[in-house]
């Protein structure tokens, strides 16, 4: 997809610009014709000269100091692709009301080829009123925003607003371009669970799992990307991609709900959401506490969402499930994929150090009707969403 594509990248000054310099690099190696454009603020954290080491042709950083005329029009009306990475709060200010002050916003404002906005900030700017108010006037005229995640950031804080890893924004640029042409899930509506249920035993204490929602919403946002109208029913107080519609949930029970309500219009579930099998028969209404003795906690079993949906699905609907094992997970999903009858099920070893729950990284084994198998990983969990729609894809255009 990015093979012989121009591509701008746009450095924006925030101290994620290091990640740039992978990003660019990245691109080269998958074929791409790189022209960076750095800002002023940018270049107090990179150099140029590394930009023009690594890419395609040597990196700009103003109007005025060009062979063109109009290097902006130049850039913008030859790029295939403008990637923004990092897109700092003052960069979606200025390109939301159309403030041509600089070249990197000059091109975005000149181009009609896709754009991929990569925001990297502190949390308490990346959540200002402002800031998401700009995202989602971007996200209206057609922008594409991944998300940032929440991680350690710049002065040993915390919380969401760390710039994308490097092969998701990739990704995200390939999504684009597929995107850019229609989007090989154009005209589907998928659902996607996410994260792990919460079942209460008292006011303040639950029976929950390790499930982080990273993997659920990576798929939400690759199947955006690629065209599809996305409905998120998740757990998890992750950001979410813009378009996406989220449900909250935060029980078994309150997933079933939101999940069979929308199901029948939906062309793909995918259930990556780590559904609890029992919950307390009884939640206490206060708080337990120790002077009380041991509480005596009966469960009962959940409903099991996946064959519920698989026992009431329409003509022409694909179910994909997932399954978390301990150890090999290929026995577990190929058994699960009988049992349920479902069409494609995605199994993961929850014991293997490093990738999982609560990672950025999985390692899957994806199991489907007549014997098909594919291991994929480890990979970015964006990666691994890649691979789980394209076997979804498959399946659907197969006789």
């Amino acid at each position: 997809m990015l093979h012989g594509r121009r591509v701008v990248l746009g450095v924006g000054g925030g101290i994620a610009a290091y990640k740039a310099v992978d990003v660019c690099r990245r691109l080269v190696d998958a074929g791409a014709l790189v022209s960076p454009v750095l800002t002023a603020s940018a270049l107090r954290f990179v150099g140029a000269t590394t930009f023009s080491a690594l890419a395609s042709e040597r990196a700009r950083t103003s109007l005025w100091e060009s062979p063109e005329v109009s290097p902006h029009t130049t850039l913008g009306q030859r790029a295939d692709l403008v990637v923004v990475a990092p897109a700092t709060a003052r960069l979606l200010a200025a390109y939301a009301v159309g403030l041509a002050d600089d070249l990197l916003v000059s091109t975005l404002l000149a181009t009609r080829a896709p754009v991929v906005l990569c925001p990297a900030m502190h949390t308490e700017m990346w959540e200002h009123p402002a800031v998401q108010a700009n995202v989602e006037t971007l996200s209206t005229r057609g922008v594409h925003v991944v998300g940032p995640g929440d991680g350690r950031l710049a002065g040993g804080d915390c919380g969401p607003g760390r710039l994308a890893e490097p092969d998701e924004i990739v990704a995200a640029c390939a999504s684009a371009l597929a995107g850019h042409r229609g989007g090989d899930l154009a005209g589907l509506r998928v659902l996607v669970t996410a994260g792990g249920t919460r079942e209460r035993i008292d006011a303040v204490r639950f029976l929950g799992n390790r499930s982080s929602g990273k993997q659920g919403h990576a798929l939400a946002a690759e199947a955006a990307a690629r065209g599809a109208e996305v409905t998120l029913v998740t757990t998890a107080g992750l950001a979410w991609p813009v378009g996406v519609e989220r449900i909250e949930v935060e029980t078994a029970a309150e997933l079933e709900h939101a999940v069979i309500e929308r199901s029948h219009d939906a062309d793909v579930v995918v259930m990556a959401a780590a559904v609890a099998d029992f919950r307390p028969k009884e939640a206490v209404s206060t708080k337990l506490h120790r002077a009380d003795g041991v509480p005596e906690v009966v469960l009962e079993p959940t409903t099991d969402i996946l064959a519920a949906l698989a026992a009431r699905r329409r003509p022409g609907q694909t179910l994909v499930g997932f399954a978390a094992e301990h150890g090999d997970p290929r026995p577990g999903a190929v058994e699960k994929l009988r049992r349920k009858g479902v069409d494609l099920v995605v199994g993961n070893d929850v014991s293997a150090p490093g990738v999982g729950f609560g990672h950025d990284t999985n390692a899957v084994v994806i199991v489907g009707a007549g014997g098909m198998e594919l291991n994929v990983g480890p990979a970015d969990k964006r990666v691994v969403a890649r691979a789980v729609l394209d076997a979804v894809l498959d399946h659907r255009s197969a006789p």
